[in-house]
């Protein structure tokens, strides 16, 4: 899968604290729980972070302008940024495709991909290339 860098001034928004949150969330309980405990202190920790986080958020899921399905994210933060998480051994590009595909199934900007099941955290930012911010609010009936 092709990475490329990003600057900066490209995540101007709270993806260094939310991966600050996940840091300590790891510090503390290491790798080799379920991913649900992982979601359920990385919750706590935005929240003490000062972070506004809806847990399991339903979002819809279009295609051509129409409703097709929805997909629940392992967080929306702030409004903007979509978190999933995994509790694997190791990313591949496999979950990579899937975080960029629901970027753009939302039309989010931007997200990150958190795994906790590395000796190391392992995170990813991700960067919805094909963001459409004029197609913001997509359960508008406009």
């Amino acid at each position: 899968m092709d990475t490329f860098k990003k600057t900066p001034e490209e995540f101007k928004d709270c993806t260094s604290r939310i991966i600050g949150c996940a840091m300590r969330v790891h510090s503390f309980l290491g790798n080799g729980f379920q991913e649900a405990i992982y979601q359920r202190a990385l919750e706590i920790e935005m929240a003490l972070e000062g972070l506004v986080a809806t847990r399991e958020m339903e979002m819809p899921i279009f295609y051509r302008n129409e409703q097709i399905g929805t997909r629940r994210v392992d967080f929306f933060v702030e409004g903007e940024i979509m978190v999933e998480l995994k509790a694997i051994i190791l990313l591949e590009d496999v979950h990579l495709a899937q975080g960029i595909n629901y970027l753009e199934a939302y039309n989010i900007k931007t997200g990150l991909l958190i795994n906790f099941g590395s000796k190391s955290l392992q995170f990813k930012r991700l960067l919805n290339k094909k963001h459409n911010p004029d197609n913001v609010n997509r359960n508008s009936s406009n």
